[in-house]
């Protein structure tokens, strides 16, 4: 059908043209859609009449706004089995998955009832085991498996509360009820892209979101929040202070950790961010250690603790579990959870709900049978021929027995592998998902959907449902999970009242100054140091790149001395490797590989290794970072990748030119989002002091090779040196024809009006450490540097103008030799004292 015809039938019925268009759902699967009639069920109907005059003739430009808000907004999926590159951009569908009043009335009820049936079986396993003891639940299924912790039996949570969040992933069944398929306990994923899809549907389908009353989700954040400032232990005359515990950049949900996170106003940190001490939790600042009252965590159970569980695991805190024990941190969800994870878990929970609520579960799970006892086993062999087989335990088996859609591989296999290890295996009944409505191509296509919910506790020991969640969607069951390649959607939940419009917002008065100082975590502030030297770096790279080029391919052969410096520079600067043939005896071996190794991502100093060393360094700030600024980054990044492949030595100086020069605008803009768009805290400070170590270093290098070969005495040495520094406009308005030396000196070195001069460089470090000091409290005196750290030179013009007998610029190189010494060192005191929080005491460098 063409956009026309579309047309057309919008004008005369959106909701006939989506009957048209839509293709019924596969046989046996519940049709979210259309009924047993082929009409559109009532909330879809509403739905498409709220579409405005265009309908589905405006589908493919609001399906393209909404996937280049993605792009634009950086939102990413990390899959571990991509060996080309783990990030991919999050898949979003346009249209929602839609969940009616009386639907959600059902759901509610009954993952509220779940929830908090599964946080009274960890109180019992981990207290007096009952129900290991009556026989409700089999000893092997807990001991068994290696998500029970034995080191914390009989520790009490703190606030008595297990679990705070709990994810069920639900879906319909082709009789039109709501089952439960698997639930996470440990740390569920999936609340930050909740939120996301949200922001990004309800911009692109407005009037059908508010027209529909769906319900929003902000106040079960709030309530979440105010369960962890409640329960969380602290001294008298505390603030309390939570923390998003992340296993780093590589998970597969870091963008969702670092967006949720940002979203709760908490801080993002990684396990070398925090430390115990006296059993107590801290977290690494640059105002030392602080003490963290509670920890929303995405790692895993086994990773957690070093000490007590996998001595492997660089991703934990050593010695958290003695601060659990001791009753010093709240962990969300608690340690210890992740073996009600297990599918075999399912087929235990109505009877233990019978025995510990007195009542049934009015959610259903499907039908599950642990071999491990010889009954099931018995009745689980007989429907092999529809069932799912699963892993009783994590990593239990090597391979799925089944294929994904539940259908038996091979049965006489299946059945010799359950009985040589029965207690290994569990299987489940088949369950054919529901089908939404998916836009693909001028077609509504159904596709097999499951919805994450949310279960949320209050201090006050109840539960309560999030409105909404993460739906996920795929061709085929198999490809609903993320990891396969699945898509996601919108979940709206209707309400039949009022939306709530309650915020995140605190409404609490506390305008002071430890509400406005923002934590900058020791971690994050060395990404920001480094992104700060990354930035500069690479802005001083592609500027001698630039002027060398136009310098060799200029309209007089380039004398000696001028070549000589050329050479130094670029080896100095790391854009050529050792060994290369200096310009002065070929200066095209010279030039093309220069231009080679632009792009070569392993040469510790190339430009395409500076960008992505800048890109890996804000990919850990995400949580920190303005969007506009990672967009900057990681645009420029890519741009430069895609125009200039990865080792091509042929490439012309024209070819290249275009592409630094697009790099160079890139970096401007990211420095300018960096001097005007960031807050004037620790973080901003110590990624400009990094900004300028790292132009000092440049400077300094610059100066040594420019004098010590004497390149600026001939008029294109003397025009490089300007071009280098970013100085020839402010050369030129001051001294219009001349070409002297001394002037260069004074503009280049002692000229603390220029940005690019050694003495403002000088000038701003010495403010901003000074100012970081006053900020974080005493520290030790940094490297003085013969007076460098007060911001004075220690040089006038008329030593610097002068030469040794020898005409050697003697002094000058001192100088500037004695500024990179400096330079180097303070970026090492930086990093001890304020990164490591070492104090042990520096050998001065400098006489």
């Amino acid at each position: 059908m063409t956009q026309a015809d579309l047309q057309l039938e919008n004008l005369a019925d959106p909701a006939m043209a989506a009957v048209r268009l839509a293709s019924p759902a596969t046989a046996g699967h519940f049709d979210e859609l259309r009924d047993s009639q082929g009409a559109l069920r009532p909330l879809w109907a509403e739905f498409f009449g709220h579409l405005g005059p265009a309908a589905f003739a405006d589908f493919d430009r609001r399906a393209a706004q909404l996937a280049r808000q993605v792009r634009e907004d950086g939102i990413t999926y990390n899959v571990y089995s991509d060996l080309h590159g783990a990030a991919h951009r999050w898949s979003l569908d346009l249209l929602p998955f839609i969940v009616s009043r009386e639907d959600w009335v059902q759901i509610e009820q009954g993952i509220v009832q779940r929830a908090g049936l599964l946080s009274a079986i960890l109180q019992d396993v981990y207290g007096e085991q009952r129900l290991l003891k009556d026989g409700l639940l089999p000893p092997a299924l807990v001991f068994g498996n290696p998500g029970y912790l034995r080191p914390l039996h009989g520790t009490k949570p703190v606030g008595g509360r297990f679990l705070h969040i709990v994810g069920f992933d639900l879906a319909r069944g082709s009789d039109g009820r709501w089952w439960v398929v698997g639930q996470r306990t440990q740390a569920p994923s999936g609340l930050g892209y909740a939120l996301q899809n949200r922001i990004l549907v309800s911009r692109v389908l407005a009037d059908g979101f508010r027209a529909m009353h769906v319900q929003r989700m902000a106040s079960s954040f709030r309530r979440l929040l105010e369960t962890w400032n409640r329960l969380a232990p602290r001294d008298k005359g505390e603030a309390t202070r939570i923390v998003r515990l992340t296993p780093g950049p590589y998970n597969e949900t870091y963008f969702e950790q670092a967006y949720l996170a940002r979203y709760l106003g908490i801080p993002l940190v990684e396990g070398n961010d925090l430390t115990v001490r006296g059993e107590r939790l801290y977290l690494r600042t640059l105002h030392g250690l602080q003490r963290v009252h509670g920890v929303l965590r995405r790692l895993d159970d086994a990773w957690c603790d070093p000490l007590e569980l996998r001595p492997d695991s660089a991703l934990g805190v050593p010695g958290l579990l003695q601060a659990v024990r001791a009753g010093q941190v709240l962990v969300s969800n608690a340690i210890g959870s992740g073996f009600l994870e297990s599918h075999a878990v399912h087929g235990f929970l109505p009877a233990i709900a019978r025995a510990m609520l007195g009542t049934e579960l009015t959610l259903p799970a499907r039908h599950t049978w642990w071999c491990g006892e010889e009954a099931a086993r018995t009745d689980a062999l007989e429907h092999l021929d529809r069932a799912l087989i699963r892993a009783s335990y994590p990593d239990a088996i090597p391979t799925p027995a089944a294929d994904a859609e539940g259908l038996p591989v091979n049965l006489a296999e299946v059945r010799e592998r359950i009985d040589a290890d029965p207690e290994l295996y569990t299987v489940q009944s088949y369950l054919p998902f529901s089908q939404t409505p998916t836009w693909r191509g001028n077609a509504l296509l159904p596709r097999v959907a499951v919805i994450r919910t949310y279960a949320i506790a209050d201090a006050a020991g109840g539960w309560h449902a999030l409105p909404g969640g993460l739906t996920r969607i795929g061709d085929r069951q198999k490809d609903v999970s993320m990891q396969r390649g699945g898509s996601s959607a919108d979940t709206w939940v209707i309400t039949g009242g009022e939306v709530d419009s309650d915020t995140l917002l605190d409404r609490r008065s506390r305008h002071d100054e430890v509400a406005r100082r923002r934590i900058v975590t020791s971690r994050a502030a060395e990404n920001l140091f480094w992104m700060g030297r990354y930035t500069e770096r690479t802005d001083n790279a592609v500027r001698a790149v630039q002027n060398v080029l136009a310098a060799l391919h200029g309209d007089e052969p380039l004398m000696t001395p001028v070549l000589h410096a050329i050479g130094r520079l670029c080896s100095a600067a790391g854009l050529v490797p050792d060994g290369v043939p200096a310009p002065t005896t070929s200066p095209r071996v010279f030039e093309r590989t220069l231009l080679a190794a632009l792009s070569d991502r392993d040469g510790a100093k190339s430009v395409a290794f500076d960008l992505a060393a800048l890109v890996s360094n804000a990919a850990q700030l995400r949580d920190r970072l303005a969007l506009e600024n990672w967009q900057l980054i990681d645009r420029t990044a890519r741009n430069f990748a895609a125009s200039l492949p990865h080792g091509d030595p042929t490439r012309a100086a024209e070819d290249a030119l275009p592409a630094l020069a697009d790099v160079s605008t890139g970096i401007r803009a990211i420095t300018g989002v960096q001097a005007d768009g960031m807050t004037r805290d620790d973080g901003w400070r110590l990624l400009t002091i990094g900004r300028q170590i790292e132009r000092l270093a440049a400077i300094s290098s610059t100066l040594i090779c420019l004098f010590e070969a004497d390149a600026v005495s001939l008029e294109a040495g003397f025009d490089l040196a300007l071009a280098l520094f970013d100085s020839t406009i402010t050369y030129r308005s001051r001294y219009p024809g001349l070409q002297e030396v001394d002037a260069l000196i004074d503009l280049l070195v002692l000229d603390s009006s220029n940005p690019r001069a050694a003495a403002c460089t000088v000038q701003l470090l010495a403010h901003e450490i000074a100012a970081l000091f006053e900020s974080a409290g005493a520290r030790p005196v940094p490297p003085p540097g013969n007076g460098l750290v007060g911001g004075n030179l220690g040089a006038s013009l008329s030593e610097l103008r002068v030469r040794d007998a020898d005409a050697r610029w003697s002094r000058l190189i001192e100088l500037a030799t004695r500024l990179r010494g400096w330079s180097f060192e303070l970026s090492d005191w930086i990093g001890l004292h304020y990164f490591a929080h070492a104090e042990a005491p520096l050998r001065s460098m400098i006489t």
